[in-house]
């Protein structure tokens, strides 16, 4: 079974917005900028920047299918 990178693209971007909630969560429970805190925003924007780059990918890929 192949993965398509656009549900890969898909995916990535949701658990990058449940890490930016839960950080958010994480900010309003503790009222200060913890480690667990920063550590959560960098695992979304890892996420995110990787949901990104694969919903690229399948649309790149799309495009060069379409050219063949």
């Amino acid at each position: 079974m192949r993965r398509i990178p656009l549900f890969s693209g898909i995916f990535y971007l949701l658990f990058g917005i449940i890490f930016i909630y839960f950080a958010i969560l994480n900010l309003q429970i503790n009222g200060e900028w913890g480690f667990f805190t920063y550590l959560l925003l960098i695992i979304a924007t890892f996420d995110i920047g990787g949901g990104i780059k694969m919903i690229g990918l399948h649309f790149r890929m799309k495009k060069m299918q379409e050219k063949k």
